[in-house]
């Protein structure tokens, strides 16, 4: 523990002198604050030489920028196309006055093999790197540096060969993939696998984004994907036991009897694995995926992110020098048709260079089967390609076919090279096929006869590669037999073992080993602060150097505000008493971190836990300057406006560690709707089916308060449908997610304490004040905070205890209503009506209830209203 400083109000402005560490940035200039500084300036210019050498050629210049911005439309990418390729007329020679005898020189225009050659001879280098089975698009690239390097990337990295035993590894890679693809099938014949056949180059691509990532020091993959391929890619280089595979499929629990879960379907397993790559290792973190396709996407960012906060790599580690992503890296792969058509997909990108969101750039593989469920492409989206998103944010792509997985290889390690020179997003659009259904039982003729026509002629992307190989004499039949053998005789093993095999306890490990599952009982945390300590954080909450210039109406109402009613321990706000608890939690060495828009200043102005200088515009966060040595911090992160990606970042957040208290506080409650499907599929449900703890709170500014239908019900009744409380016994704490109407800043206080301080991880949902943020009579006083208190699910009332037997008639309340009830009782002067307030709403207090009942026996009349 910190040791607990002595303090005074020094002068009236109450301005303390504090001195400035590490991590007091200032947001929005050049320095930063917490969690965020600025990428450094890259200083990029373009050789005078090179300059010369383009002016001199102009018309060759031209001609070769013209295949970079368009030679991609007449690629050979589609290994299943429809109609032939038309090559294009804005390609030809003529067009830039010149004729393919002409004799140009290359250096500074292209980076070709030689340093003269003939326009043919480089129309020839051009579309073997443009626009054969491997294309790109970055000519949209804002930057000037990017475009040239990508340019020069591509062009001396394609017509480049692959090394001898990547060129094995990837055959062995593939063969074992298609040997597991037909084991599945003999073995498992109706089942939904949703098999890799006709899109298994992308083994290619792990195991190079795998080896790349060693190479150059990264510890740590997040990676989320769809059900395509995801069974191959588990089983094979993430190490998941296919034993473990098979007694599900037979209809046995993943998880030990002990978990309290339901389970999950197949294709939405997942792993962790170490690699050891070299002498190196690589953690490697698959996420569940639900159904709901790319919902996923902004939860692998959080929760990327989170790692990287544990691990200190970016802006959290104390290096100036350390970049994003140095340590942790985050990939998503996508499906076609999900990636098009999904708008989560346009929210989640627009975070990943946001301050406090970023994560350092993500590398991104598209499988594009060209079939969504059962829709082409064409009818899918209305942009050429499916992931046209990424020009969103200037992402390159690279176009690659499916059915030549050594540009696979190459197209990763462009791809790689990209994202640790600039830390930005990059695409990998892979164009494949999907050899049969939507799944393995589905029939895809009922609507696209022609394109299966031409699928079901295509022999598999392995054997066309092994025999590409053997041509060569680089790989022999009986190697690849070898390989085949060997690998079936080993899942035919792991079968045997299916019915023997106890599954282990994935799940709270490492950090999470400290929390267990709820228990059904109800349990009472002592939340409770001492009020010299909570005297020395609401005091700290408001200070700030001597030299900020502070925001005069919050100087007199919000800083010296707070200050007399600390001084005086009564009168405490909401704004004051959230402030209590997350500087009490940072003190103990908790980090918070509160999400949402303008969350920093508040919807209603009232937190302003980041104070703006009203002279240079830089930002302040005092409870980030309790004290040099804190270990907690607080990350207050203003999102954009967004409610799906952002929740979902959120709740990635909150799964890494049990130390760290996520907050994402909706601009007023119904807005939460906007989320319904990372709610519905994660946060309600995420312990339920992955044994996945969260600790994540919602709060939805709930009331009408005269700002419109839109603006008030944070819709209690829908958390309350998606909740497990029980119809036909007392709830426990081991209900899905805890739900809450607090009615004083005390109660609030205790439960962002209790997040924390409990065994347990629960989601909690609060439907959080607005009008009585300010209402005098729902304050609260310093002793309702001390050692021993805590949250109380029930508030009775010791007015109506007082009159006794008096009282014939209970009404239970929640929220603001409780406000206006009392004010009405007492202008009509009853007394015999209690008002009992009800606090917590799931678990629901069934014996808390009938304690208060128990107190009014001549009670024949309850009423409840929320």
């Amino acid at each position: 523990m910190l040791k607990l400083l002595s303090f005074e109000i020094a002068h009236k402005n109450a301005v303390l002198n504090v001195g400035r560490h590490l991590f007091a940035r200032n947001y929005q200039t050049h320095t930063g604050v917490y969690g965020y500084k600025p990428r450094p300036k890259r200083d990029f210019q373009i050789a005078h030489e090179v300059l010369a050498a383009r002016s001199s050629q102009p018309n060759f210049c031209r001609l070769v920028a013209a295949y970079r911005e368009h030679a991609h439309k007449q690629a050979e990418i589609n290994p299943v196309a429809l109609s032939p390729i038309r090559p294009l007329k804005e390609l030809e020679p003529e067009r830039f006055g010149l004729y393919n005898d002409d004799i140009v020189k290359t250096p500074g225009i292209l980076n070709g093999p030689s340093s003269e050659c003939s326009v043919a001879e480089a129309i020839h280098f051009l579309e073997y790197v443009y626009s054969k089975t491997i294309s790109a698009e970055f000519s949209y690239l804002e930057n000037e540096e990017e475009r040239e390097w990508f340019a020069e990337e591509m062009e001396d990295k394609v017509p480049m060969d692959i090394p001898l035993d990547a060129k094995k590894a990837i055959a062995e890679e593939l063969i074992k993939s298609q040997v597991f693809d037909r084991f599945m099938a003999s073995k498992f014949p109706t089942v939904k696998r949703y098999g890799a056949e006709g899109a298994e180059a992308m083994v290619a691509f792990f195991q190079e984004l795998f080896y790349m990532s060693a190479r150059d020091e990264i510890e740590q993959i997040v990676l989320c994907m769809p059900h395509r391929g995801r069974l191959n890619l588990l089983t094979g280089m993430f190490n998941f036991p296919p034993a473990a595979l098979f007694r599900k499929l037979k209809g046995q629990f993943e998880f030990p009897a002990s978990a309290q879960a339901t389970g999950d379907v197949i294709s939405h397993l997942t792993s962790t694995t170490n690699l050891e790559i070299d002498g190196k290792s690589l953690h490697l973190t698959m996420l569940f995926c639900p159904s709901h396709l790319e919902a996923v996407n902004p939860v692998s960012m959080g929760k990327t992110r989170a790692r990287q906060q544990t691990v200190g790599d970016g802006a959290y580690s104390k290096d100036e020098s350390k970049q994003w992503s140095d340590k942790v890296l985050n990939v998503q792969v996508h499906g076609d048709a999900a990636f098009a058509g999904q708008g989560v997909n346009q929210e989640t990108l627009n975070m990943t260079t946001v301050p406090h969101f970023e994560v350092g750039g993500s590398v991104h593989l598209v499988v594009n089967n060209q079939i969504g469920f059962s829709t082409p492409g064409p009818r899918g989206r209305s942009s050429r390609y499916c992931c046209d998103l990424a020009k969103m944010v200037s992402a390159p792509v690279i176009h690659v076919n499916g059915n030549d997985p050594e540009m696979v290889f190459r197209a990763t390690q462009i791809a790689f090279r990209y994202q640790r020179q600039f830390r930005k997003d990059v695409f990998i659009d892979m164009n494949c096929f999907r050899r049969w259904g939507h799944n393995e039982v589905d029939d895809p003729t009922f609507t696209n006869p022609i394109q299966y026509k031409i699928i079901d002629k295509q022999r598999s992307v392995p054997d066309l590669y092994v025999e590409k190989l053997e041509e060569s004499g680089l790989f022999s039949a009986e190697e690849a037999s070898g390989v085949s053998k060997k690998y079936y005789d080993w899942l035919n093993n792991q079968l045997k073992l299916a019915d023997n095999y106890e599954p282990q306890a994935s799940y709270l490990t490492g950090p999470w080993s400290q929390v267990c599952q709820a228990d059904a009982a109800i349990t009472t945390w002592d939340t409770g602060v001492s009020a010299n300590l909570l005297k020395f954080v609401g005091h700290k909450s408001v200070s700030y150097p001597q030299d900020f210039e502070i925001h005069p109406h919050l100087l007199k109402t919000f800083v010296q505000g707070r200050l007399r009613k600390i001084q005086e321990e009564n009168q405490i706000d909401w704004a004051t008493a959230e402030a209590l608890a997350v500087g009490s939690l940072l003190y103990e060495g908790y980090d918070v971190r509160i999400c949402g828009q303008d969350v920093g200043r508040g919807t209603f102005a009232q937190r302003h836990a980041m104070l703006v200088d009203q002279e240079t515009n830089d930002t302040y966060i005092p409870l980030n300057e309790m004290d040099p040595e804190q270990k907690g911090h607080l990350e207050v992160a203003n999102s954009i406006l967004s409610e799906e990606a952002v929740l979902g970042f959120e709740y990635g957040m909150s799964i890494e560690s049990p130390k760290r208290l996520a907050i994402w506080e909706a601009q007023f409650g119904d807005f939460f709707n906007g989320a319904q499907i990372q709610i519905d599929t994660f946060i309600a449900s995420g312990e339920t089916k992955w044994v996945t703890c969260s600790g994540l709170v919602m709060l939805l500014p709930h009331g009408y308060d005269g700002a419109g239908p839109e603006h008030s019900s944070c819709r209690l009744e829908r958390f309350l449908q998606l909740s497990d409380s029980n119809e036909d016994k007392p709830d426990g704490d081991n209900v899905n997610m805890h739900i809450v109407h607090p009615t004083t800043p005390a109660q609030y206080f205790h439960l962002l304490r209790r997040q924390m301080l409990r065994n347990f991880r629960k989601p909690l949902i609060v439907a959080s004040a607005k009008t009585v943020l300010r209402l005098p009579v729902a304050s609260s006083s310093l002793a309702e905070m001390a050692p021993g208190t805590s949250f109380k699910p029930v508030l009775g009332d010791l007015e109506a205890e007082a009159s006794g037997k008096s009282v014939n008639r209970v009404v239970f309340t929640s929220g603001k209503h409780y406000y206006g009830l009392v004010g009405q009782r007492k202008l009509l002067d009853r007394k015999d009506v209690a008002i009992i307030r009800v606090e917590s709403l799931c678990p629901f207090p069934t014996l808390e209830l009938n304690k208060q009942l128990e107190k009014y026996p001549r009670a024949k009349c309850k009423f409840y209203s929320y």
